[in-house]
């Protein structure tokens, strides 16, 4: 699943997110999310959120469901 629907996203799950730093690349950094950044329904390039380790990215693919 992708991360480009808020609908999708909630706190508590895995997420692999492309950090600012990393959009170049493309790498993907996987961690569990702690807040919902964006407002808006849907962001064609992911919803972007901040993990519990305090790092912000946007959400490209949702792993599991840990809750």
């Amino acid at each position: 699943m992708n991360g480009q629907n808020r609908s999708d996203i909630r706190a508590g799950l895995q997420v692999d997110i492309v950090l600012k730093k990393d959009q170049p690349t493309g790498k993907l950094t996987r961690g569990t999310v702690k807040d919902i950044l964006t407002k808006s329904p849907r962001h064609p390039h992911g919803i972007k959120v901040r993990l519990t380790d305090g790092q912000v990215g946007r959400v490209k693919h949702i792993v599991s469901d840990k809750g």
